[in-house]
């Protein structure tokens, strides 16, 4: 049995130094079918967006919720911004089943799978992780989303979960909202602490925007949200920041803090719309909803963003974009609705988006094209090391290669070459693993084997040693461990 571990090249977690050597993002590429879903088909799906994605590793079939708004062509409050399920074998080309467990208007046959409570304004997002090793099947799906909810006799916004055994019937949790949000205006003042006559009046607080996983490393739910932040003069409600909250049980989750906001680098009028993170090898990976408020009722763009504990953030990469706004006419020309679950089929991520051909509150124009859309990269072609000047190196901390570890590497080097040489811990170089004895890697792949011409892993001293990699005219994007035999 393989065990393996990559190195993700997307920040120096791993590096000891580079020379000569440069980050270059790799944007996604859009699906020539896109959107996959459209909106406007059904009367309830004047706007579709918010999107969260499952597919089962054991049957293959995707499973995806999307947010659906009516507006005020729903006859009823709780029927403006509902839940709707369509489902795909292929996650390319989708249906939606008739349900028939909530009609709309009088339509009985529909795909919708969650109201809103119908309190004083909108229910929103519909962020879905599924759990498998929970205990009760009834809970194996599980729902964070925003909506207006009674508390004793007053009604407050906030967080809301439903649970499923099938991703279909959806039971909601009692009680709401398990955490308030805040709710104002622009400019109002901070509350003093002995004031209990405000009590939407929260400086941290979660807010509409809401997106769920489940972190491997923290070992418990992890719910990314909209929170706002003070502007220059101390008065609330000036922009929106990246908050977090987690919870064990999905049911009691910790207060909100406030974890990354935009900054000088930024132009005034940017803030984040919304943040949804995904976990992968190692690094946590934020999809941020860039907000531009200066232009079409807020344009969004998709901007990635890195850490190493889902706590500290670093924005290395704020142009390009990883998932830029559409030429016009296209239904994401205006707004990239992004979330934190993508789908991992074999060497390609998929990464589903909704889309607005308008800006953030577009939703509320009739006339705006919507829809879900597709996007994919190579497997763990986030970012490439690139020389400045056709030749670099990268030289990593030290590690412990065992017996019958090999190494690959994901490399575009189809004008170029890359050579790799090991140095003991001390960076000399051991003799039959120099640059000079190794195989020169050429072309495109994601897995190319690393060789020396007389030696082979096995043959390397004990202890930890230290990986160079020459780069000359070639993008690298990681490098993998392995231990048994890999499969190709």
């Amino acid at each position: 049995m393989a065990t393996q571990r990559t190195l993700l090249l997307v920040d120096d977690h791993d590096i000891l130094y580079r020379a000569g050597m440069q980050r270059v993002l790799q944007p996604l590429t859009r699906h020539g079918q896109n959107p996959l879903l459209g909106g406007r088909a059904k009367p309830w799906e004047i706007a579709i967006g918010w999107c969260s994605v499952y597919c089962n590793p054991a049957t293959g079939l995707y499973q995806l919720w999307y947010q659906a708004f009516a507006g005020h062509t729903a006859q009823q409050r709780s029927h403006r911004c509902v839940v709707c399920y369509a489902e795909s074998a292929d996650g390319i080309h989708w249906q939606k089943p008739n349900l028939g467990l909530y009609a709309f208007h009088d339509e009985p046959a529909t795909n919708i799978v969650l109201l809103a409570n119908g309190g004083y304004s909108d229910r929103y997002s519909n962020a879905v992780v599924v759990d498998p090793a929970d205990p009760d099947p009834a809970r194996r799906y599980k729902m964070a989303y925003f909506d207006f909810s009674y508390a004793g006799d007053q009604e407050y916004p906030g967080l809301s979960v439903a649970f499923s055994p099938d991703g279909i019937h959806w039971t909601k949790h009692p009680a709401a909202p398990l955490l308030k949000a805040a709710y104002g205006n622009l400019g109002d003042p901070v509350p003093y602490a002995d004031d209990l006559n405000q009590p939407w009046a929260n400086p941290l607080a979660i807010s509409d925007a809401i997106d769920v996983f489940w972190d491997p490393r923290q070992q418990c739910f992890v719910i990314y949200h909209k929170l706002w932040f003070d502007g220059p003069d101390g008065a609330m409600y000036w922009k929106h920041g990246m908050g977090r909250t987690q919870s064990e049980d999905f049911i009691h989750w910790s207060p909100p803090q406030l974890i990354l906001t935009s900054d000088e680098f930024d132009p005034p009028w940017v803030e984040f719309h919304h943040s949804p993170v995904f976990y992968y090898n190692d690094c946590y990976f934020a999809l941020l909803q860039i907000l531009n408020r200066s232009e079409n009722g807020g344009v969004m763009d998709c901007e990635l963003a890195i850490s190493r504990d889902g706590l500290h953030w670093q924005r290395p990469f704020r142009q390009p974009f990883f998932l830029p706004r559409n030429r016009a006419g296209e239904f994401d020309s205006g707004s990239i609705l992004t979330n934190g679950t993508p789908v991992l089929l074999g060497d390609e991520f998929r990464f589903y988006y909704g889309g607005y051909s308008q800006g953030a509150t577009g939703a509320d124009d009739y006339s705006l094209t919507t829809g879900v859309g597709l996007a994919t990269l190579a497997r763990d072609r986030f970012v490439a090391l690139r020389p400045l000047d056709q030749r670099g190196q990268i030289t990593l901390k030290p590690l412990e290669l065992a017996t019958g570890h090999s190494l690959t590497v994901n490399a575009n080097a189809q004008t170029g070459a890359i050579y790799v040489e090991l140095l003991n811990a001390e960076g000399r170089r051991i003799p039959g693993f120099s640059r000079a004895d190794a195989h020169p890697i050429t072309g495109d792949n994601l897995r190319h084997d690393v060789r020396w011409r007389d030696q082979d892993l096995s043959h390397v001293p004990p202890g930890p040693v230290i990986l160079r990699i020459y780069v000359e005219g070639a993008d690298l994007f990681a490098i993998t461990l392995m231990q048994g035999d890999a499969e190709k």
